[in-house]
């Protein structure tokens, strides 16, 4: 496979759309370091897992050697983004604007290197625009045009009202694209109006106009609604390590691989191996453990990660398990034991049939998960606490003979 291959693979590893990618080979082509812009409205102090979907793409450019601009839109915070609102916004003042950008610039490098990082604010070509030049560039686009938007065109058939502020939205944040001459844009799937626009305004000022790749919204803990504060079913990155290792343990066994593809850094081959391993019979849980220690190790460190895994299993452990609970060490010749010898070999059953039948009735738990499936196969190198029925339970270590 070539480097070039190698390349596009890490970059549409997740995306919604590439537009162009043809644009985009030919961009790579060149041997240079492109300039790769994407751009966070300070509107709120902390910023979540689903913000960090885009700053991750950001993080795998800079690793494929290109130039990462994250721009921190401090002028269009006072506009208010319209897009997805059913109603005008109300805009934030100077102050809350300065406040959140300095909270960002702090987060940001938990997943950024700072010596590859230029942060830029869209104030510092802005604020010296005058009145003339913003009516330059707003005759750049037509009303027909703005109205294309979804959201634009809904509230206008609805008779919902649209400030002119919010036609100008767009269309500052297209020429933020012009002043940092990017080569690429990121945005979510919400803001390909906006980048389109970005492209075409580089082209009216005689520039390569950018590539457009967006990125799909992250769900939230619900795993329906989008990652919101105001939902609630959010994963902050400044959440303590207990609590961000804990709300990630608690996602659903399906949407647990969609956060693996967005928010990971494990290659898609690995993620796809354990895929695999639970289809043949693997705990999910395993897998969400690893994917818990590897965000709160990114944002709080190794030794914060693992403790916070200890914190989870002892809080699990005093909920309803007994505090002296047995441990057990089972070492086999192969690399995962059968669910059924599991519990028999543990002393947690006295036959394998009895365990398949206590399985059948719903009445074995793995750290606390009721079990369907007997044809279940625990790996090797895990612990986890079993249970059958009310007061059967051990922890049990399954080792492979050396």
């Amino acid at each position: 496979m070539s480097s070039l291959q190698e390349s596009l693979d890490l970059i549409k590893r997740g995306c919604e759309e590439i537009l162009l990618e043809s644009a985009l080979n030919d961009k790579l082509k060149q041997g240079r370091p492109l300039r790769i812009k994407a751009g966070f409205d300070p509107t709120a102090p902390d910023l979540h897992l689903g913000h960090t979907v885009l700053i991750n793409k950001l993080r795998q450019f800079q690793d494929l050697g290109h130039e990462v601009m994250f721009l921190i839109g401090d002028f269009t915070g006072m506009i208010g983004d319209p897009t997805g609102k059913n109603s005008t916004r109300p805009p934030l003042t100077r102050d809350e604007v300065i406040e959140n950008a300095k909270s960002y610039e702090q987060q940001i490098f938990k997943i950024l290197e700072p010596e590859k990082t230029l942060v830029m604010f869209n104030s510092s070509w802005m604020n010296g625009m005058s009145a003339a030049d913003l009516i330059q560039l707003a005759a750049r686009h037509t009303v027909a045009r703005m109205l294309e938007r979804d959201d634009f065109h809904k509230r206008y058939t609805g008779g919902t009202a649209i400030a002119i502020h919010e036609f100008l939205y767009p269309l500052i944040q297209g020429y933020d694209s012009v002043a940092m001459k990017a080569d690429v844009e990121l945005g979510g799937t919400d803001q390909k109006f906006n980048l389109l626009v970005g492209r075409e305004l580089q082209k009216q000022y005689g520039q390569e106009p950018q590539v457009v790749i967006t990125m799909p919204i992250l769900e939230g803990l619900d795993g329906v609604q989008k990652m919101s504060k105001s939902l609630g079913n959010y994963i902050g990155i400044s959440d303590s390590p207990e609590d961000m290792f804990g709300k990630l343990m608690s996602v659903s066994d399906d949407l647990m691989w969609r956060y693996l593809e967005l928010l990971s850094f494990r290659s898609m081959s690995e993620i796809e191996s354990w895929r695999r391993q639970v289809e043949e019979g693997i705990n999910p849980r395993d897998i969400k453990i690893r994917l818990a220690e590897e965000l709160v190790e990114r944002f709080h460190g190794k030794e914060a990660a693992v403790k916070a895994h200890e914190a989870f299993v002892s809080r699990f452990r005093h909920g309803a398990l007994p505090e002296n609970l047995p441990q057990v060490v089972l070492t086999v010749d192969r690399d995962s034991l059968p669910i059924a010898n599991l519990l028999k070999d543990a002393g947690l059953t006295s036959s394998t049939s009895e365990a398949l039948r206590m399985i059948k009735q719903g009445a074995v738990r793995i750290d606390g998960q009721r079990i369907e499936d007997r044809g279940m196969t625990i790996p090797s190198g895990s612990t986890h606490v079993f249970q059958v029925g009310k007061r059967r339970v051990a922890e049990v270590q399954l080792q492979e003979r050396a």
